[in-house]
This record gives structure tokens, sequence and C-alpha cells, in this order.
């Protein structure tokens, strides 16, 4: 590996430890946990993305009281019309 190899590596890594930590706490539901944070906000707002290699992930975030709330699931959750969902084409959390 040359250098420019290992400084591009280097800022890499600096990149996604930033990331990281801009991301803030990132809280791990079940889905049915999950599904109990939507019912408490007025106005939800889902981030969604269809993920898996072999069968299919549907990952979900939303945020709730300065938090941020993950869940996948094998099964689409069902979000209620008034719940605003926004595909995005992957999530990526820390793991």
């Amino acid at each position: 590996m040359g250098a420019s190899s290992g400084a591009t590596a280097a800022t890499a890594a600096a990149a996604i430890a930033q990331a990281v930590k801009a991301s803030g706490s990132i809280v791990r539901l079940e889905p049915s946990e999950f599904t109990k944070i939507l019912l408490r906000v007025d106005k939800p707002l889902v981030v969604t993305a269809k993920g898996g290699m072999f069968t299919a992930v549907y990952q979900y975030l939303t945020s709730y009281k300065g938090l941020v709330f993950f869940t996948k699931s094998r099964e689409q959750l069902r979000l209620d019309g008034r719940i605003e969902v926004v595909e995005a084409e992957k999530i990526w959390v820390p793991s």
C-alpha cells in the first residue's frame, strides 16, 4: 500500500468517526416498539430503506425527543397515512 493509499484510508476512517459523532445517539428497537414511538408523535417523519443481500430487510429511522430510533424487519411495517415517509437509497447506522 502506497503513501497515498494510506492517507486515503486514514481520511476515510476519520470521516466515518466524524459521522458516528455527528449522528448522536441511535436507539435500536424491535419493530413493535418502534411502532409505539410513532404513536407518540403528532406528525412523525420516517426514513425508510430496503436492504439485504439474499432476503429483503426493511429499515426505518425516526426521531423523538432528540433521539434517533432505528429498527429493521423482514416484514414491511404498516405506516398509516399521517406518517410522512422519505424513501432513502440506503440507511447506515454504526454497529
